[in-house]
């Protein structure tokens, strides 16, 4: 009986370190995760917002923690970006659109041209949203982004390029949520 009462108590004082680090609007994120056999810590979440109404949580996951947004974006190490959506529906159309006018705010003129086709390709993987619906962006040390929906792969963009300019969209000088961008950094 001593043995089962000091197991209980065991798992009793394990539950908290077995707990999500982050809950937000009940989208748990874990403290860490496994990517190409790498540890990945959570360096911030947040919600995305856009006239008052909750989007969806964002996280970003790095290799060691930063709170420069110049950092991360320089940096080739692995990283991974979710999106859990707490909206009703966010179409396609919205979707891919957002995506145009992060990535326009954040880059040159002339290396949005240069991103053109690979912005085109992104773009075609999405498809509309629903609350409870998730995203996910592995952005791997070889230059690669694989994009997951729902926990299946819809495909990959090759080129580190794409990736700073995928990171900008949430870390850049004008990023899509500002209040987004300060959680994502941890701050």
């Amino acid at each position: 009986m001593k043995y089962i009462r000091l197991l209980f108590l065991t798992a009793l004082l394990l539950l908290p370190a077995l707990s999500p680090a982050v809950e937000i609007e009940g989208v748990a994120l874990p403290d860490t995760i496994q990517l190409q056999g790498k540890t990945l810590q959570l360096n911030g979440a947040g919600i995305r917002t856009k006239f008052f109404f909750d989007i969806y949580v964002g996280g970003l996951y790095l290799e060691q923690h930063e709170t420069s947004a110049k950092a991360i974006i320089a940096d080739t190490g692995n990283k991974r970006i979710t999106m859990n959506f707490l909206y009703a529906e966010v179409d396609k159309e919205k979707l891919t659109d957002g995506w145009d006018e992060g990535f326009d705010k954040n880059q040159s003129d002339e290396r949005m041209q240069k991103l053109k086709d690979q912005l085109a390709s992104f773009n075609a993987l999405f498809t509309t949203a629903h609350r409870g619906d998730s995203i996910v962006f592995d952005l791997f040390s070889d230059g690669s982004t694989h994009i997951s929906f729902n926990g299946t792969e819809k495909g990959e963009i090759k080129g580190l390029d794409f990736q700073q300019a995928l990171l900008a969209v949430w870390l850049g000088k004008k990023p899509a949520d500002k209040g987004l961008k300060k959680s994502m950094l941890g701050h």
